[in-house]
């Protein structure tokens, strides 16, 4: 274990953000470099806690004790090694991650918690620093072909792993470069692209090859890629945004966020030389409050908007645990992201009765005060009479979560789906013989570390299914629902 006292010594530390008025400026990362003795410190926070139930809280099992205590004993080269063995993109995940581990951590219970996620990014950057990411070479060849279908986290972690099983891999990618959501979905400001880039060359390098500009569904029907490998795995994400079906949406100037961000990351990039929907010198208003509305947040505070405010009908979060969310559940807290502390006023428990227009541009929003109740068909939401008001609006930015997957890949192969129109797999993963799908497309909407954990699960089944048996690592348990049949 780490320093036995550590967490008497040092309390809770993070990564620095870089000042408000300088990170606007540009689509930087928000935080300083972080010193490697300050690492040190943090990781020797650890307690020696008997059971931890950091493992339970990370979806991906991460072994968050072991190389908290190589951290501390500054063993990098072993402590990476460790980390890979549950995670293939710890760059990513503590970066993006939330962190469920951390809210499980033993220590939370009376304390703040250990800085997992700041020591797990740590350990990447060394890693990648010093040379000790390299390109992994399977034992033997299987002579079996895989075609991966999407390239974002659950697509990425599946195709590694089945590469390093010995199998070719081909991924296939409807953009024109890979990484879909990592890439055109998080804004630079979280995750400066050529960190992507950087473990893309790992990937290429280990053999798997990337096949971009084409979509399955319209420029390759899926009965056609399944004809041409041993197995397809779908990781198409769940792309189907959530609607606003008011009064007024036709309106000029309303967008789903995932029409805003991509575009936004075109021109961050300087792939593009100008936004179409730019909010520069606008009001802007956000309808959503989870990540993909913080995401629009800091991307139209960059881009000079006049005014933002975020709408959330949830009512405000309490900013302590509660006792009804005890440890170690993940708890619904009021949380201050970057993009938050930049600017921009926050709203709760409004709900949109109808967007407010002239000579076809949104020009406001009529809102209303609402009282979340639990009955028994449900989780309603009541208006409160009479609380009815106007909130200008040049630019709306809708962010309200996703459905479900696109049906374009369906298109002449119908898939089984579940109740949510996610597409249905057995407990080894598989839609139909042959056919595996993971990732949000499968499970729903959700975290990074969950479409890396069924990236990593979806390969194993795959290997097994071509092999016979698998020795590949997964997540021992990556779909509660699989529990209970």
């Amino acid at each position: 274990m780490a320093d036995p006292r550590g967490f008497l010594k040092f309390t809770r530390g993070q990564a620095q953000r870089r000042p408000v008025e300088l990170r606007l400026k540009d689509w930087r990362e928000v935080y300083n470099p972080i010193a490697s003795d300050f690492v040190t410190q943090q990781a020797s926070r650890c307690m020696d806690c008997g059971i931890p139930f950091c493992h339970q809280g990370c979806p991906l099992g991460n072994l968050i004790p072991e190389w908290n205590d190589l951290v501390y004993r500054e063993e990098f080269d072993r402590a990476i090694d460790r980390l890979h063995a549950t995670n293939n993109f710890p760059e990513f995940t503590g970066r993006l991650c939330p962190a469920p581990c951390e809210t499980a951590c033993v220590l939370g219970i009376n304390s703040d918690p250990v800085s997992i996620e700041l020591v797990e990014k740590s350990i990447a950057e060394h890693a990648f620093e010093h040379g000790l990411i390299q390109p992994i070479d399977p034992v033997a060849e299987t002579g079996r072909r895989v075609a991966v279908v999407g390239s974002g986290p659950s697509g990425l972690a599946a195709a590694q792993q089945l590469r390093r099983a010995g199998h070719s891999v081909d991924v296939y990618e409807r953009s024109d470069k890979p990484g879909g959501l990592l890439r055109y979905g998080i804004p630079e400001f979280k995750m400066e692209k050529w960190v992507l880039e950087r473990r893309l060359t790992q990937l290429r390098a280990e053999g798997i090859t990337f096949i971009c500009n084409t979509e399955i569904g319209i420029d390759m029907t899926l009965s056609e890629l399944r004809g041409r490998y041993d197995a397809v795995v779908l990781c198409i994400g769940a792309g189907v945004p959530r609607e606003i079906e008011v009064e007024g949406r036709e309106l000029s100037g309303i967008y789903q966020a995932m029409e805003f961000l991509p575009l936004a990351n075109r021109v961050a990039l300087k792939e593009l030389p100008f936004h179409p929907m730019s909010a520069k010198d606008k009001a802007v208003v956000i309808v959503g409050g989870g990540d993909t509305g913080a995401d629009c947040l800091g991307t139209v505070h960059r881009q000079g908007a006049r005014s933002v405010v975020q709408l959330e009908i949830m009512p405000e979060p309490p900013r302590e645990r509660p006792a009804s969310n005890p440890w170690p559940t993940w708890p619904t807290l009021y949380r201050i992201s970057s993009a938050h502390e930049e600017g921009g006023d926050r709203m709760f428990s409004l709900s949109t009765k109808r967007f407010i227009g002239s000579d076809g541009k949104v020009q406001a929003l009529e809102v209303v005060e609402v009282e979340m109740k639990m009955t028994d068909s449900g989780l309603r939401f009541e208006e409160i009479p009479g609380s009815q008001r106007r909130i200008e609006a040049d630019l709306v930015l809708i962010a309200t979560g996703f459905l479900g997957p696109e049906k374009t890949v369906q298109n002449g192969s119908p898939l089984p789906t579940d109740p949510r129109s996610n597409i249905q797999t057995d407990r080894d993963w598989m839609v139909e013989e042959g056919l595996f799908a993971a990732g949000d497309c499968r499970r729903g909407q959700s975290l990074i570390v969950w479409a890396i954990a069924e990236g990593r699960s979806v390969a194993k089944a795959v290997d097994r299914y071509l092999m016979g048996e698998s020795f590949l690592p997964a997540p021992i348990q990556t779909d509660t629902r699989a529990l209970a049949l």
